[in-house]
């Protein structure tokens, strides 16, 4: 049984990105691709055990090498974007990105089959089957176990601000589902997903971690798909809350807001700051809302006394840490208006372009 442990958090501040896009045909598309893609034909050679598929056989993951600075994280995830298309394209195939793919019919799609996902079909059953869901997902390296999870604690308040400004999957099964993150809700139907409860220390994490293991209500540590996780393999503190996006510099503009996230929650930590004991609830509320409203949302605020504004939010965080891709992202327009606009004005060819890397 495959376990992380305590003696994997070595290192402060490197990142690793992972993003998962849509293997599409010629007009964009989604079709079963990742047969091909991932094991009929070598990849490029910056792509080697660095490129698998999902749940679907339209859904394909790409995952960087380890990025030292976040300096470097520009050009690590450019030339991981560059090869996998590429790659794509000598084969026939497309590659797009958005939370859900507007045009993909679940029923329609092939499953992998995969051992792992296959046995995941068979337990968890509809939630699993309907999953065409494709996100981004960060990971920060953290030099202390007990540190990680309480930056992972820590993190769960800012969770719903990320997913507010990633919005990017209206359509589900060919519907307006009037969400702006219809991904995130599809998502969390599956089980150990969602906003985390508050965990003591590393032990209670890990002593969790091995229950869900011994009691086989996972199959492996992959399986604790929560919107933040100390990923006790990497030594990572990991945020899984992003939609997909096509455009490289929103995803790294959510790259620079969780390293400096963490960075900052790491010396709070050293420095002996009380952790918040947010009650999961109130969180949920706040994820329920960016969900529902994208960037029009209003969050409880950190202190739970009142509302702010994502706008507002967004000011006070680029102040506070020093950067400045979250408010670019918040000042263009949201990914989801921008579906729905693209396909009112200009039809479904025109909005399954629009989601081309």
């Amino acid at each position: 049984m495959e376990r992380g442990s305590r003696e994997s958090f070595t290192r402060m501040g490197t990142l690793g990105i992972e993003e998962e896009c849509f293997v599409v045909d010629d007009d964009g598309r989604p079709t079963s691709g990742t047969d091909e893609l991932v094991y009929e034909h070598d990849p490029p050679e910056i792509l080697e055990d660095r490129l698998d598929h999902e749940l679907f056989k339209f859904v394909i993951e790409t995952q960087t090498p380890l990025i030292e600075t976040p300096d470097d994280a520009r050009d690590s995830l450019l030339e991981i974007r560059r090869a996998l298309v590429e790659h794509a394209e000598a084969h026939g195939y497309r590659i797009a990105a958005a939370g859900l793919h507007p045009l993909a019919k679940w029923r329609e799609l092939e499953h992998a089959e995969k051992p792992r996902y296959r046995s995941q079909l068979d337990r968890i059953q509809y939630p699993q089957h309907r999953n065409t869901t494709a996100g981004v997902h960060v990971h920060v390296g953290v030099d202390d176990a007990d540190k990680a999870v309480w930056i992972a604690n820590e993190l769960r308040w800012y969770v719903p601000i990320m997913l507010a400004l990633s919005a990017n999957s209206p359509y589900w099964n060919g519907f307006d589902t009037g969400l702006q993150s219809a991904r995130a809700k599809i998502f969390e139907a599956l089980p150990n997903t969602g906003m985390p409860t508050h965990f003591e220390d590393f032990e209670t994490f890990d002593r969790f971690e091995r229950r869900m293991l011994e009691t086989e209500s996972i199959n492996d540590r992959g399986e604790l798909w929560y919107d933040v996780r100390p990923h006790t393999a990497h030594g990572t503190v990991e945020v899984r809350t992003p939609d997909g996006q096509a455009d490289p510099e929103i995803v790294l503009a959510f790259v620079e807001y969780t390293h400096a996230l963490v960075e900052a929650l790491a010396e709070a930590y050293e420095d002996g700051t009380s952790g918040h004991r947010h009650r999961r609830e109130l969180l949920d509320e706040n994820k329920w809302r960016a969900i529902r409203y994208g960037q029009d949302a209003a969050f409880i605020d950190r202190d739970l006394d009142g509302t702010v504004d994502l706008g507002e939010l967004v000011d006070r965080e680029c102040e506070r840490l020093g950067i400045d891709g979250i408010k670019d992202v918040y000042e263009r327009e949201s990914g989801a208006d921008r579906q729905r606009r693209l396909l009112e004005e200009d039809g479904p060819d025109a909005l399954c372009e629009s989601l081309l890397l």
